[in-house]
């Protein structure tokens, strides 16, 4: 998340408030002509921006960002002894030498303090602009004024929503402290021995007092809205990782990151070079990521220390398919939106007879998610997927050991493909692919 290094704090989560006060910043941003309009909330000493209009990234602000405002400048915006407009920074003097105006580059300053009904402080309307702003006069105050009476009403929604994102934040952040959420296994299966290939680790989360029952899909979602989704994931890879000691030798561990956590500290956990041969990364991702430099930098170190790179959930969506042919994933992980019916279904069917032949051409390997019944495995052999997933072939277990009790953990030895040769490397193998060509270890929501 952008933010203004020394003038700006850790980031604590934006809102997604009412389309009205958006609408009401843009307005008041384009009657003073400024570059920034943003409206900030009064935490102690500091403000937290919840809403911007305008070029937040020209300044480093954002939704979320903690900014740490020059003490004086603060005290005299609340006491009302600061001109609610000083169309020139540098030359006024309540502005010289204060540090937050300097690091911003800030040349001209409109501000004013927004109470709720109640006439307390909820915090700071203001707009900014890097050049300045000599035409501006006293009636643009008092428009400034009427804004921030408008938002009166609205900052009470604003309360409610920041109360409910701190209560998240709060919940997320004892999680991550606590060394992530409990993890347990699922086994991925040579459908045509009953072998096990890897075991997958997926997180599991307590039901907290008081609270909802939100699983796995809705922690890594609510740790998204409140900016701590990387940290929760790499706590949940940390937690998975210590179990690859257990693994029999021929077992590969699997875990999910986005691609914000593969950028966000990923490559900083996997040092070991033992483990990252042992190790699949599952990149969950429903958008379109494969024209993210970054991202890709960290697929080709991933790669390079021989970590091998699964596309998840493909099948589900276009996106899905086109970071398939992008990123030619050593594993392609087959929905199980494709799986379930797909016996029955032709179309289906269809679907993963033509992912496998896709895969083929660039050397990875299929996975079928969510085998549950003796048809979906029948079939996947069918149309040669080689490896399946799903309560069928063996249930999330509490240990590696458990979850390698489901067959003979001694790799897979599957039958020759059509051409005459094994499509995945005896001992664990899951055949290399090339560096991305184009351009989550989150454990899975579920």
């Amino acid at each position: 998340m952008a933010r203004a290094e020394s003038a700006s704090g850790p980031a604590s989560g934006g809102i997604e408030p009412d389309t009205t006060v958006t609408e009401l910043l843009g307005i008041l941003r384009r009657h003073l002509g400024m570059d920034l309009a943003y409206l900030a909330r009064a935490d102690g000493d500091d403000l937290i921006v919840q809403v911007i209009s305008g070029a937040g990234g020209r300044f480093g602000l954002a939704p979320g960002v903690r900014i740490r405002p020059d003490p004086r400048l603060y005290q005299s915006l609340l006491a009302g002894t600061l001109p609610k407009v000083i169309t020139d920074t540098r030359r006024n003097q309540h502005m010289i030498d204060v540090p937050v105006v300097e690091k911003l580059g800030i040349g001209c300053y409109a501000a004013t303090v927004v109470t709720d009904r109640d006439g307390e402080v909820f915090g700071v309307l203001g707009c900014i602009s890097r050049d300045p702003r000599p035409d501006l006069r006293e009636r643009d105050s008092r428009f400034l004024g009427l804004v921030a009476a408008y938002l009166s009403d609205a900052v009470v929604d604003l309360h409610r929503i920041w109360e409910a994102h701190s209560q998240v934040w709060r919940s997320i952040s004892r999680m991550i402290d606590a060394g992530g959420p409990a993890i347990v296994y699922q086994p991925v299966v040579d459908l045509a021995t009953g072998r096990i290939a890897a075991v997958e680790a997926l997180s599991r989360f307590p039901c907290e007092p008081r609270e909802p029952q939100r699983g796995p899909r809705g922690w890594y979602s609510d740790a998204t809205t409140v900016g701590l989704s990387a940290e929760l994931e790499l706590a949940a890879i940390r937690r998975a990782l210590r179990a690859i000691p257990q693994l029999p030798a021929a077992v590969c561990l699997g875990v999910n990151a986005s691609p914000a956590t593969i950028t966000a500290g990923l490559l900083d956990v996997l040092h070991d070079e033992q483990t990252c041969r042992r190790l699949i990364v599952e990149i969950t991702e429903h958008e379109y990521f494969c024209d993210d430099t970054e991202v890709l930098r960290g697929v080709r170190e991933l790669r390079a220390r021989g970590v091998q790179i699964a596309a998840d959930d493909i099948g589900a969506g276009y996106a899905g398919l086109e970071q398939l042919l992008e990123l030619h994933p050593d594993i392609v992980k087959l929905d199980y939106l494709v799986t379930h019916g797909m016996d029955t279904d032709p179309a289906r069917r269809a679907t993963a007879a033509a992912l496998v032949m896709i895969s083929e051409e660039f050397g990875g390997c299929v996975i079928a998610e969510g085998i549950e019944s003796p048809a979906e495995r029948q079939t996947a052999l069918d149309v040669r997927i080689p490896y399946g997933q799903g309560y069928l072939l063996g249930a999330p277990a509490p240990s590696v050991s458990l979850a390698c009790a489901a067959g003979t953990p001694t790799g897979p030895h599957p039958a020759p493909d059509h051409r005459g040769e094994p499509p995945v490397r005896p001992g664990g193998g899951w055949g290399r692919a090339g560096p991305p060509v184009g351009r989550r270890a989150r454990t899975r929501r579920r």
